[in-house]
């Protein structure tokens, strides 16, 4: 009976199914005066016995279908069949009271509004179980899916009213975290603590939990959503109703963090000249252009009008965007952009490009500088950020480029990692290149971390922060130097227009006043209450964010550095200095990239190690590495 009910009812037009509750309606009145007429005279036979009994069942049957036509009874959905539908059904009820009042004398006026009462029973007990009977034929051969709503709030109960009409989502209890309505039972369902929900859901079958509490903050819904997906459970979440017909904004309290907020001193970047002289006008490549300092430095440059501007990227995607985005940028200028898809390590391919576009600037920012990434692969850390440099600066120098300026970390001062010793050995190229070129001028650039950019610490915490928490801290006190982006950049192009043939014997490193190195804890609380939440610590255990430390790293630094030796020289700009720093000799330097060769062709990792701690002062191996390549 079921399927044929089912194949009956889908089968039916929307005509059709409005005649149905027309015909309901009109079998309804004539019903509702016969079981009043019954149990108002005690008996059945005042039901049949006479012929103004009957025409007034066919008279009252016909003005029932026409005013619930009126009412517009017959195109209310069953599913939608709520207070507004039930207040129109009392007016029909009025209506066919008033009717019977008028048609006959069958019924004293007591037995008219029993009537009436009966009639109002009968039309909405009609439809909720016509919607119950609609809702078990349309389930047949559908998956149902069980549901826990957490949240015994207003948002919960008006969703489980919501969804006792669904065809496929049946709640089957509330979950809370307030003990005052555990065992209760609240809209028809048990409310049940959050610390019983596996067992529950396991023991009724339940596989989606929906969150239903709007007025928590973000993270500790991140926190319960990565709890429950902890325990197989699909999780969903609902905004409030208030939300929804816009009485409150749907946001994100996470908004836009201006890195340079953090910074705990004045920015620099806006008052540093553009050394705007040193680029107008000519050809200027820049390595790693997709990076996140590599594509800064292509933005600045595009606006001192370079006559041609050449992007060198390994990364096909980095590539593209940075690419699409310059040309827009350049639209209108006369600048030119070429985008090169090619390794740093590539010599014929470092030549050729230098020699067809007539470089006469390289800027070197292609490196890898993630410290637990080139620890777990020395060979490759160290044969792009080292001899990558070496083939880039050797093509620069025997392409007859007129400037070239590496891009350094302050990592690379006294390293305890592979990363900062292969950018110290980097620099120890070019110094030693600097020492013998007649032509090119060698410069480096050092310095501390750069707020925004691919892998700090901001993108990091904010992640975190989006996900609820815990922000992961290496430790209580460690520090380190920040600069903007947009100041790095300007640094970068400055100490290019400052670098000079008599400056520069040897190989300058220009170095940014940076101020005082900033305490990573302090940003991470910076951060948190800068999206609007709070630290959750033993001092505040309700609050939202909670930080863990979790231990240095292998080869991290509690501390950071930007220079190796004592003595400081001026610039002209106060704020960025320049440091002479003692190298190696050319023969040093030749036995150093011999062995480093040697290792990266074997794919020794620890021969790799044992070059750097030769010849990188300050570089010790960490007590335990990554044993990879």
């Amino acid at each position: 009976m079921r399927q044929a009910l089912f194949a009956y009812t889908t089968g039916m037009s929307r005509p059709q199914k409005r005649l149905v509750f027309l015909l309901v309606d009109a079998i309804l009145a004539p019903a509702a005066l016969m079981m009043t007429l019954g149990l108002f005279y005690s008996g059945t036979e005042v039901v049949w016995n006479t012929t103004e009994v009957l025409l007034t069942y066919l008279i009252l049957g016909l003005v029932a279908a026409a005013v619930s036509a009126g009412f517009g009874l017959h195109r209310i959905k069953l599913k939608s069949y709520e207070s507004s539908a039930i207040l129109k059904t009392g007016g029909f009820t009025l209506v066919m009271t008033l009717a019977l009042l008028l048609l006959t004398r069958l019924l004293p006026v007591p037995g008219v509004i029993l009537f009436g009462l009966v009639l109002f029973l009968l039309a909405v007990a009609a439809r909720v179980v016509m919607l119950y009977t609609l809702l078990w034929v349309l389930r047949l051969g559908q998956s149902k899916k069980r549901v826990l709503i957490y949240g015994a709030g207003t948002t919960g109960t008006q969703l489980v009213a919501a969804l006792r009409s669904h065809e496929t989502l049946i709640p089957v209890a509330f979950v809370d975290d307030n003990p005052g309505l555990h065992s209760m039972t609240v809209a028809g369902l048990k409310v049940i603590p959050s610390q019983r929900i596996g067992e529950y859901a396991a023991d009724r079958g339940v596989d989606r939990v929906v969150l239903a509490m709007p007025s928590v903050s973000a993270p500790k819904l991140a926190q319960i959503t990565r709890r429950l997906r902890q325990q197989g459970l699909q999780v969903q979440s609902l905004p409030s109703f208030a939300q929804l017909v816009g009485e409150e904004a749907l946001i994100d309290k996470l908004t836009p963090v201006t890195p340079g907020q953090f910074l705990g001193r004045q920015q620099h970047g806006d008052s540093l000249p553009q050394g705007t002289e040193a680029y107008a006008g000519r050809s200027i490549l820049v390595s790693g252009a997709g990076g996140s300092v590599g594509s800064e430095l292509c933005r600045q440059l595009i606006a001192m009008r370079p006559r041609k501007l050449v992007l060198f990227e390994i990364s096909e995607l980095a590539l593209y965007t940075i690419d699409r985005e310059l040309r827009d940028a350049a639209e209108g200028t006369e600048v030119e952009i070429c985008a090169v898809l090619g390794s740093v390590t590539d010599s014929r391919l470092a030549r050729m490009v230098m020699i067809d576009h007539d470089v006469e600037v390289v800027f070197h920012a292609a490196a890898y500088k993630h410290v637990p990434l080139v620890e777990a692969n020395p060979i490759a850390g160290l044969a792009n950020n080292v001899l990558g440099t070496r083939t880039f600066a050797d093509a620069a120098n025997d392409t007859g480029v007129e400037r070239f300026i590496l891009i350094s970390t302050d990592k690379a001062v006294r390293p305890t990692n592979v990363m900062g010793a292969s950018k110290r050995l980097a620099e120890l190229v070019v110094q030693d290149l600097a020492k013998r070129s007649h032509g090119t001028v060698f410069s480096m650039v050092r310095f501390g971390n750069v707020l925004g950019s691919s892998g700090s610490v901001i993108p990091l915490f904010k992640d975190q922060i989006a996900r609820g928490g815990p922000i992961t801290l290496t430790h209580e006190d460690v520090t380190r130097y920040f600069m903007t982006i947009s100041e790095a950049a300007r640094l970068v192009l400055l100490a290019g227009s400052f670098a000079d043939g008599a400056t520069a014997n040897g190989g300058d490193v220009f170095v940014l006043d940076m101020g005082k190195p900033v305490r990573i804890r302090d940003l991470a609380v910076q951060m948190i209450n800068a999206a609007g939440y709070s630290v959750r610590d033993s001092d505040n255990p309700n609050g939202d964010i909670e930080i863990v430390i979790t231990g240095l790293r292998p080869g991290e630094k509690l501390h950071e550095e930007l220079l190796i030796g004592e003595g400081l020289l001026t610039t002209p700009h106060s704020k960025i200095l320049r440091a002479r720093e003692a190298g190696l000799s050319e023969l040093e330097m030749a036995n150093a990239l011999k062995d480093l060769r040697d290792a990266i062709v074997a794919g020794d990792a620890e021969a790799g190690r044992g070059v750097i701690l030769r010849w990188v002062d300050g570089y010790h191996q960490p007590r335990t590495v990554a044993n990879s390549q």
